[in-house]
């Protein structure tokens, strides 16, 4: 093949992939034809006077800096998949000056390359798997662009990835200026020491009992991924404040609830009193020292039991909850298909929505340094998943 001439020595690393990369992998190849809706984007409005070839070296010295930037991932005739890390890859880089056009057309082609770019899909076979754009918009305004594969990064490590990317143009492309990164294959050999036996016998005590699978959606064969529609809004903030403190009076985590919610929710909307939803894991494990700072995919989505009782308390359910996750917490790393098979109920699914709490978001106001004249005036983001439906939940001053 193709893919498997690459001389020895332009190789940096051959590594095993995560669960969830197995995942998202076969999502990637099943039906190449539709929307791969796990490309993320990331779009920032820019004010002052930017330098685009300071934004192309950092965008360089960023990928050069991250094996898991220049990550390709192979299956075809292997027995298990791998990802392969090139020493060096092309930078996938797009710039376009957009002065020339009035306001409204220039709206009008940004939203263009905006959706045309979420609907181009990564050979993932060839990488990078990320790409950079940049807009001029006016002499001092601009739209900076990162698009890039979820089997790269979970949500963790945008953050990192973005603010080093603006450390670096503030430093001219210097890897130097950042501390030295710790490497990502030190998550993987963690996860290749983990008692895979153990954490079977514990989701299958978990799971032990389950009658059927917690489908909103018929499972029909065949069916056509579509991009997902969105939907977003704030809790009132004397709602969230609420919501805070009642976790805190119970000892409890706000994802508890939320969790707990969902959960409710599906059981009324089932007609049932025992329902699976899944939940997504951070899956850094503290044991590894600086894990906070590695930029790579650690995330695992597991499912989440929740049997309800009408006799039981709203907070004895929520304790109970929160007990039976954190019993648990060591085995999260299991992949998903191995579970469910383990739920012994068939070989497919057994939910089909998911929530995420997310406790990582941009701080819009510190990516940039703030004695440059450079500011950046505003942040959106563009990610999905392939589940009938996900709640995804972002603290903050409200919810």
């Amino acid at each position: 093949m193709e893919e498997r001439l690459m001389d020895k020595r332009e190789l940096e690393d051959v590594l095993p992939l995560t669960a969830v990369q197995e995942g998202l992998l076969f999502h990637a190849v099943y039906d190449d034809a539709a929307p791969d809706v796990y490309l993320v984007q990331l779009s920032f409005e820019l004010e002052g006077p930017a330098d685009p070839a300071r934004f192309q070296r950092a965008a360089e010295a960023l990928v050069r800096r991250h094996p898991p930037l220049r990550a390709g991932f192979l299956h075809h005739d292997l027995t298990q998949p791998v990802q392969f890390v090139p020493r060096e890859v092309p930078l996938r880089w797009h710039e376009a000056d957009l002065r020339e056009l009035d306001e409204g057309e220039r709206h009008s082609e940004l939203q263009r390359w905006l959706a045309e770019d979420r609907g181009t899909r990564f050979d993932l076979t060839r990488p990078p798997l990320i790409r950079f754009a940049l807009f001029r918009l006016g002499d001092d305004r601009y739209h900076l662009v990162l698009t890039h594969h979820h089997i790269l990064l979970d949500g963790w490590s945008l953050p990192l990835v973005v603010q080093e990317y603006f450390a670096l143009y503030d430093h001219n492309g210097d890897e130097s200026a950042l501390p030295r990164a710790v490497p990502y294959r030190t998550y993987l050999e963690w996860c290749g020491r983990q008692d895979r036996e153990a954490a079977r016998e514990a989701w299958r005590e978990a799971l032990a009992g389950l009658e059927e699978p917690t489908l909103l959606t018929s499972a029909a064969p065949g069916r056509t991924t579509v991009s997902p529609e969105q939907l977003s809004f704030d809790l009132p903030a004397g709602l969230a404040d609420q919501l805070f403190t009642r976790a805190r009076q119970l000892g409890l985590t706000l994802n508890t609830l939320v969790q707990a919610g969902w959960g409710v929710l599906l059981g009324r909307l089932t007609g049932r009193d025992d329902v699976v939803f899944g939940t997504t894991v951070s899956g850094r494990p503290a044991e590894i020292p600086g894990v906070e700072s590695i930029v790579g995919q650690f995330i695992n989505t597991v499912p989440l039991r929740l049997r309800i009782d009408p006799r039981e308390t709203v907070s004895a359910l929520l304790t109970r909850l929160q007990e039976e996750q954190a019993r648990l917490l060591d085995h999260q790393h299991l992949g998903l298909v191995e579970i469910q098979r383990l739920a012994g109920i068939g070989s497919g699914e057994i939910f089909d929505t998911t929530t995420v709490f997310e406790n990582y978001p941009l701080d819009e106001g510190r990516l940039l340094d703030p004695t440059t004249e450079l500011k950046t005036l505003s942040v959106d983001s563009y990610d999905a998943t392939h589940y009938a439906l996900a709640l995804m939940v972002i603290p903050g001053e409200r919810l």
